[in-house]
């Protein structure tokens, strides 16, 4: 298994990810198609520019099983850089999520790229939930979460300069 970056390309992908119910079952419901090509044309030039990592997980097969996205934003007026991801149905249950994202962890810590990550999985998603926990981030609380709609998520903390 490896990490690359988000391309053009990766329609498919993203496509696969942001229109399929079961992908956002804990996330309010798929995405509308228009505008995803148009997103991830601003995902992969932020990912070539280093302002985010959108990071498609590959297969040995050479398969793309999903992506793990690092990116700033805005919370409680403070400025802070989250990660998530994403595994597709076919792959879901078979530790690829856990290796994509220790591996994105692991690149983060060697290049010294972000201090401290924070993830927000819905309190419903108990495999990503889990995963958090394994992985070594601290669980910080539950709170509500508004992105495309209000979530009831679990907040996690991951400082990457003593893990």
């Amino acid at each position: 298994m490896r990490l690359r970056n988000l391309t053009t390309e990766d329609l498919w992908l993203y496509e696969a990810i942001y229109r399929d119910p079961r992908m956002w079952e804990h996330l309010g419901g798929p995405h509308p198609k228009e505008g995803l090509a148009e997103k991830l044309e601003r995902d992969a030039a932020a990912t070539e520019a280093d302002e985010v990592w959108v990071l498609v997980i590959v297969l040995e097969e050479e398969t793309a099983a999903g992506t793990v996205a690092i990116w700033p934003h805005e919370l409680d007026g403070e400025v802070i850089t989250e990660i998530g991801w994403m595994v597709l149905p076919d792959h879901q249950g078979k530790g690829v999520g856990s290796a994509g994202v220790r591996m994105a962890l692991d690149r983060a810590r060697e290049k010294g790229r972000w201090d401290v990550l924070h993830a927000f999985p819905p309190v419903s998603n108990a495999a990503s939930n889990a995963m958090c926990r394994t992985l070594g981030f601290t669980l910080v609380g539950a709170r509500d979460y508004t992105a495309r709609v209000t979530l009831r998520v679990n907040h996690w903390r991951l400082d990457l300069r003593s893990a």
